[in-house]
C-alpha cells in the first residue's frame, strides 16, 4: 500500500532528453529494526537473489555485549552476503552490512562506512536514526528507508531525513509488526511511502533493484 500525494514526488523525478519522467535508480536501502527483529530479518534477507544490485545497511538494536551470533546466521542462510560493518568499508551492492554491537554505523559523503562510540542517541548506540540521516546526506534521492518492527521510536525522525533528501520511505504494516511503535511512530513523521507487510518487503526490494538494473541497462545501450 502506498500512502500520500504523487505531485509531491514529482519534485524529486527527473526528466530525460525524450521529456519523459523516471524516478531515480536507488543504490541502497537502510534498515531500522528493534524488538522482533531476528524474526523479521529473517523472513526479508533469505528471500533476496545473490545478484541483487543494492546494498542494505541495517541497525538493529540488541544489546551492548551481543556477539555476532545473528549476523553469522543469516549469513549461512542467504544468498547475498550478510557481515558486520568495518570502518572505512566500501559499500558495495548485494551486501547486507550489520552496524555491529554498541557502535554507531554511519555513511560518509564517499559511501564509506565509518563506525563510532560517541554517546547514544535517544537511549541507543548504534542509533537507527544516525544511520539514516547520515545515509540521506551520502544518497540523496538514491536511498530507501525501511523502518520494521520495534518498540520504540528511532527511526522514525532519520526516515523523515530521507524523504526530505527525496528517497523512498517503506514501514512495516503495524499489524504485521511484532513490535508496533517503532512502525506507527514512523508512519506520524512521514507523509508518502510504502506500508508493506512483512511477507512483501522482500519482493518489494527484489523489484526496485530490477527496475533500477533495467532502467540503468536502457540508458547505457545494454540489452
Amino acid at each position: 500500500m502506498t500512502f500520500g500525494a504523487s505531485r509531491q514526488k514529482k519534485k524529486y523525478m527527473k526528466k530525460n532528453n525524450k521529456n519523459s519522467v523516471r524516478a531515480p535508480f536507488y543504490k541502497a536501502i537502510v534498515v531500522g529494526v528493534s524488538a522482533g527483529g531476528f524474526e523479521a530479518l529473517n523472513t526479508i534477507l533469505p528471500a533476496l537473489p545473490a545478484d541483487l544490485t543494492l546494498a542494505l545497511l541495517i541497525v538493529q538494536h540488541r544489546p551492548a555485549d551481543a556477539d555476532s551470533y545473528m549476523t553469522e546466521s543469516l549469513n549461512k542462510k542467504c544468498a547475498i552476503t550478510v557481515k558486520e560493518a568495518d570502518e572505512k568499508e566500501l559499500i558495495m551492492p548485494g551486501v547486507a552490512y550489520m552496524a555491529p554491537a554498541n557502535y554507531h554505523m554511519l555513511v560518509e559523503l564517499e559511501r564509506t562506512i565509518s563506525l563510532s562510540t560517541s554517546p547514544p542517541v535517544g537511549y541507543s548506540r548504534p542509533s537507527i536514526n544516525v544511520l539514516f540521516e547520515t545515509a540521506a546526506d551520502a544518497y540523496g534521492a538514491e536511498l530507501v528507508g525501511m523502518v520494521l518492527t520495534g518498540a520504540n521510536s528511532d527511526g522514525a525522525h532519520g526516515l523523515k531525513v530521507i524523504v526530505e533528501h527525496g528517497g523512498l520511505a517503506v514501514v512495516e504494516d503495524p499489524e504485521s509488526a511484532a513490535e508496533k511503535n517503532m512502525p506507527l511512530a514512523a508512519l506520524k513523521c512521514v507523509k508518502r511511502g510504502h506500508v508493506l507487510r512483512l511477507e512483501q518487503i522482500a519482493p518489494f526490494i527484489s523489484k526496485l533493484a530490477l527496475e533500477a538494473e533495467q532502467r540503468e541497462n536502457f540508458n547505457t545501450g545494454k540489452t
